[in-house]
């Protein structure tokens, strides 16, 4: 996490002197102005005129002693108690604004999230509805004057000029276009986290309208993964929530003699029963967490001999003492149906799960001292002390829990458990462990067919991080394992029960469990658990809920809008607008007709992003409305998208940005607007991810000299760099 820097006095000065800086700031602005409004609301801007401010309702500053000033009146409605989003000039911002905290204010607001602390929310409970909409396509560098919004009627054009496609030319024709059209841009920097004033004066001409909405534009900051250098899902980002802690969660974690991670709660899952051979670890997750692979994983004879090549380089062959498990083929270990009894969760198949203890012996190798196996029932199918091959150095006891006079009469030898092993281990056997490609390399054995607890039971932050074997049962089992570590250490039986029972927990409960997505929920799922205010009840008397409603491209209800009151499906963006309004008033057709007003509104304008060539068929699984939008959209003589620039970009976001100040002028007073883009241009990021992937499928199967990809610390630091671009997005925020 990025830390902000302390501010010089002379950039605070600036800052509330020139709106070319970035405003200061957001949180709890009450704390330094408490007999009235902050002097920055989230709202329409200085000076706008009513038709851009949408239904008349102004904006207004409060001064000290509450006194109100003169340059702006404020509505009758608009007294001491209505609803305002502030931030304050002493605020310190540690990283960018999430797409979660987004999200997070909109749960402040409506349900039972907690205050925000990077903005205020002044009278939140006199918010009546939240309105969200995704534009992706819309940029930072639109603001700034990076990207060009329109031409110069007086510039010659390219095709005007000799040598019109020349990219000098094009160099000039894009400064000509920055110069004249947007002399005097907005300045925002992608390393620092505050918000920044709209002045209108500095924005092309399809912006200035959003100047009348919203005072100020948010760096936002896309979900993903700076490790694996994956951008994650902004709609998920948004309409996922976070699954709020039970009373027993919250004691737990205020209660100072517990130590580990909080049992999970199991009151709000839904089991999904799942045979073991669905977990079966692939080629590359074997690979990514360095397995030695089986030949059965290899089809073709070029493929066995160059992965036999690099088991030679490495010393992982039969000569340097290595076996593979008896399996021709991956078909050897597949069950006839007609063998497989219904609802089985091994699948006909024989589930053995192993844990290995190991000592360390010469030049700090760690050679096997002690071999467990489990069978499916938890009976202990095998349990033996090692003598390893060389002298021990140091028996680790702490860990591994052998000692000298365990191993003095010990004359089992590595070799002796690699035969027991080949003939218990068939092709229906699978091997379960925790990070089994550690025990496998101590009995230098492979086997096609693993489970592995370390793969199906993530790290939150993903690889190659890894989740303990102790905290896993902790978590999961409620169950304390390995309690003698630093006196006798480990029990491989007591560890090769725990993997088997979180094996067997995950089969039960289904593929999310153990993952970030078991502990979180469908933000229309939240919302519905909690009750409207009475002053929006319909009935008095009668129990009413808050209620979510989705409208977007395609079929939303498919998707992340299957829990949602209502979906509306659209083939434009028009459509969109229309559905927002009728969501909001509570107007919409069929059986949704008398329901009243919704609380929560997710919507999403799909044009811009089309225009600019953001579109592909490689998004997100969430992406419902993908093949509407291409089916609208794209050129009738290309299968890829029209990419457009110069006026006919600035002739789009001018089309899009009236379209957001519609529907800002269609809401109801009291009711907040959050606008987001999703994400930057993901484009590169998507190539280069796309050229990692064929890699590693060559790597696996030719020599470096026949790749046809080649994957280096240049094109590594490539992505790092595009992915970094593409995380970053804008907001806005305002209260109608």
């Amino acid at each position: 996490m990025g830390r902000g820097r302390k501010r010089s006095r002379h950039e605070y000065e600036a800052d509330n002197q020139s709106s070319t800086q970035f405003g200061l700031g957001a949180t709890l602005s009450q704390l330094n102005n408490p007999n009235g409004m902050s002097e920055s609301k989230f709202g329409p801007a200085n000076g706008a005129t009513d038709d851009n401010k949408g239904g008349g309702d102004e904006w207004h500053t409060v001064g000290k002693g509450g006194r109100v000033s003169k340059k702006q009146k404020p509505s009758g409605k608009e007294g001491g108690n209505y609803p305002a989003i502030t931030h304050s000039p002493n605020a310190r911002l540690q990283h960018h604004t999430r797409i979660s905290e987004l999200q997070a204010l909109a749960l402040y607001i409506l349900a039972d999230g907690t205050a925000p602390q990077w903005v205020s929310v002044r009278h939140h409970t006199a918010v009546r509805q939240v309105v969200v909409l995704m534009v992706p396509g819309l940029e930072a560098g639109m603001f700034t004057g990076k990207i060009p919004l329109q031409t110069s009627p007086s510039a010659p054009t390219l095709e005007d000029r000799s040598g019109a496609n020349t990219s000098e030319n094009l160099q000039e024709s894009e400064k000509l276009n920055d110069e004249q059209t947007c002399p005097k841009n907005i300045h925002l920097s992608p390393d620092d986290y505050y918000p920044v004033k709209l002045d209108i004066e500095r924005l092309a001409e399809p912006l200035k309208p959003l100047a009348g909405v919203f005072s100020h534009i948010w760096p936002i900051r896309t979900p993903g993964d700076d490790k694996t250098l994956r951008i994650h899902s902004p709609v998920s980002a948004m309409l996922t929530s976070p699954i709020p802690k039970s009373k027993e969660e919250k004691m737990l974690k205020k209660d100072p003699r517990h130590k580990g991670p909080i049992p999970r709660d199991l009151n709000n899952w839904q089991s999904k029963r799942t045979p073991i051979t669905e977990y079966i670890a692939n080629h590359m997750e074997l690979q990514e967490n360095e397995y030695v692979i089986h030949p059965a994983w290899f089809t073709t004879t070029a493929a066995k001999e160059e992965a036999l090549r690099r088991r030679k380089a490495a010393k992982q062959t039969a000569e340097d003492g290595w076996v593979d498990t008896v399996v021709a083929m991956l078909e050897d270990g597949d069950v006839p149906e007609r063998e497989i009894e219904a609802g089985s969760l091994t699948a006909g198949r024989n589930v053995v799960t192993m844990d290995c203890e190991m000592c360390k012996t010469a030049e700090d190798r760690f050679e096997l001292t002690r071999i467990s196996l489990v069978a499916w029932d938890g009976s202990v199918i095998l349990d033996e002390l090692v003598k390893p091959e060389n002298p021990i150095t140091d028996y680790v006891t702490a860990y591994s829990g052998i000692t000298e006079a365990m191993l003095e009469n010990v004359t089992t030898t590595l070799s002796d458990i690699q035969k027991r092993l080949l003939e218990l281990i068939t092709p229906r056997t699978v091997l379960v462990g925790h990070s089994l490609n550690s025990d496998l390399n101590a009995l230098k054995l492979t086997h096609p067919f693993i489970v592995d607890t370390s793969i199906i039971y993530p790290h939150s932050r993903g690889p190659p991080l890894k989740q303990s074997l102790k905290w896993l049962s902790q978590k999961y089992l409620s169950r304390d394992i390995q309690k003698k570590h630093g006196m006798t250490g480990h029990d491989s039986v007591e560890d090769a029960r725990a993997c088997l029972d979180l094996v067997k927990q995950k089969c039960e409960k289904g593929h999310k469990w153990g993952t970030s997505d078991a502990s979180s929920e469908s933000i229309f799922k939240r919302l519905g658990r909690y009750p409207k205010p009475k002053f929006l009840k319909s009935h008095a008397d009668a129990d009413e809920f808050r209620m979510g409603a989705v409208i977007d491209w395609g079929d939303p209800s498919r998707g992340y809008g299957a829990h949602a009151h209502v979906a509306i499906g659209c083939n434009s963006d028009a459509d969109v607008v229309e559905g927002i309004k009728k969501a909001v008033s509570g107007h919409v057709d069929g059986q949704y007709a008398t329901m009243g007003a919704i609380d929560f509104v997710w919507g999403r304008l799909r044009e811009l992003e089309v225009v600019r060539g953001w579109w592909s068929k490689s998004k997100t699984e969430d992406d419902t409305g993908s093949h509407a939008v291409a089916g609208a959209l794209s050129h009738p003589e290309h299968s890829d998208p029209v990419v457009a620039s110069g006026s006919a970009l600035g002739e789009a976001v001018a089309k899009t940005v009236k379209q957001i100040t519609d529907i800002y002028a269609s809401l109801p007073a009291c009711t907040a607007f959050i606008v987001y883009s999703g994400s930057g241009d993901t484009r590169e990021t998507a190539r280069l991810q796309a050229m990692q992937q064929q890699f590693r499928k060559e790597y696996a199967i030719k020599k470096w000299d026949e790749l046809s990809v080649k994957w280096t610390d240049t094109e590594e630091q490539a992505l790092r760099k595009a992915c970094k671009i593409a995380r970053d997005g804008i907001g806005f925020i305002a209260v109608k």
